[in-house]
């Protein structure tokens, strides 16, 4: 009687842990959907000389359309006249004008675009009062919304030169903030998304083109950082689709139509997919598409070739592919071809 007595009680123990755990998950599921559901975004782009950035920046806007990101700035990393601009342009048609646009002055960023002036000419078409603008400084924007932003909660995104975020981690206490660069990306960054470099090992155009700047950023920044390297968005290609609708209201029609008929010597119909790549996996699960690397740290030589050291505690990692490529390419190109929201 004693044994049945003791069973009956911790039977009830039982259902009440059960129902409570199960009342806490629910209640889990609710604010995290609810509250900072939304991922904040600060993209840092390089906007050219390449094209993918346009796809990257469609998509950007694509998953803020679909609630999943909110863009808090939008930076140029590359010092050509032209980038800003371009920048704007792109958040204008999808209904963010808004979004801050900031440019970079570093003496060390390259400052130059595609042998086809494709910049130039999406200026002239979609917004030719924009070609003389000028733009705040891209590390003043990135302390002035880092500081107002909770702790431990932007996600940064880098499809260019790692120029901008040297600047901001060697910057000082200003009005935005008394923190330095460094604490006050440990404080307000979630992680870093970062298209560069190569694994196991190599060397890619966004950390050989401003190497000082690459290494000073991947040594010194205290968050972690995920990379998607040159290997893969090499075998994704895309581009065609959106190129083939031939929306004359479209930049990112227009855009790649422009690039895929004269960026080369020929005609080609898609674009390798490197941008687009970095965009997917800041904005969606990472292992949604991607198998993700053991921690380690990315090494860089003097000229920007780079390998990877694994590192029980490194705080770096990087995607591998998971499916084959056609998958992702239809998922991006989908991405791609989003419109704006009417307003």
């Amino acid at each position: 009687m004693k044994y049945n007595n003791r069973l009956s009680i911790s039977r009830i123990i039982m259902i009440l842990i059960i129902s409570f755990l199960s009342n806490q998950r629910l209640i889990g599921a609710e604010t995290s959907f609810s509250d900072n559901r939304r991922i904040k975004v600060i993209f840092d782009t390089d906007m050219g000389p390449d094209y993918d950035d346009i796809g990257a920046i469609a998509l950007l806007h694509a998953f803020a359309d679909q609630g999943k990101i909110e863009i808090l700035a939008t930076l140029a990393s590359d010092a050509h006249k032209d980038i800003p601009a371009t920048i704007e342009v792109y958040n204008r048609y999808f209904g963010r004008g808004e979004i801050p646009v900031g440019r970079t002055t570093n003496p060390t960023a390259p400052e130059f675009t595609a042998g086809n002036n494709w910049n130039e000419a999406i200026i002239k078409q979609f917004a030719p009062e924009l070609a003389n603008k000028d733009y705040p400084l891209a590390v003043d924007i990135y302390r002035w919304e880092l500081a107002k932003q909770p702790d431990n909660s932007v996600t940064i995104i880098t499809v260019g030169f790692m120029t901008n975020i040297s600047d901001l981690l060697k910057s000082k206490p200003d009005q935005y903030s008394k923190l330095n660069g460094v604490q006050l990306v440990n404080q307000k960054v979630k992680n870093w998304v970062a298209m560069a470099a190569a694994f196991p090992q190599g060397k890619e155009f966004n950390v050989h083109q401003d190497a000082g700047s690459a290494i000073y950023a991947f040594e010194n920044f205290p968050r972690p950082i995920l990379f998607s390297g040159f290997e893969i968005g090499d075998k994704i290609k895309t581009g065609g689709k959106v190129a083939g609708l031939n929306k004359s209201d479209s930049p990112v029609s227009i855009g790649y139509k422009i690039n895929l008929e004269t960026y080369e010597k020929q005609k080609v119909e898609s674009r390798k997919s490197w941008d687009q790549t970095a965009v997917l996996i800041a904005a969606e699960n990472s292992e949604k598409y991607f198998y993700i690397s053991g921690p380690g740290k990315i090494r860089l030589e003097d000229d920007g070739s780079n390998y990877w050291e694994p590192m029980e505690k490194g705080n770096h990692r990087f995607i591998i592919h998971k499916y084959p490529y056609q998958k992702l390419e239809e998922v991006i190109d989908e991405l791609m071809l989003h419109e704006p929201h009417k307003k």
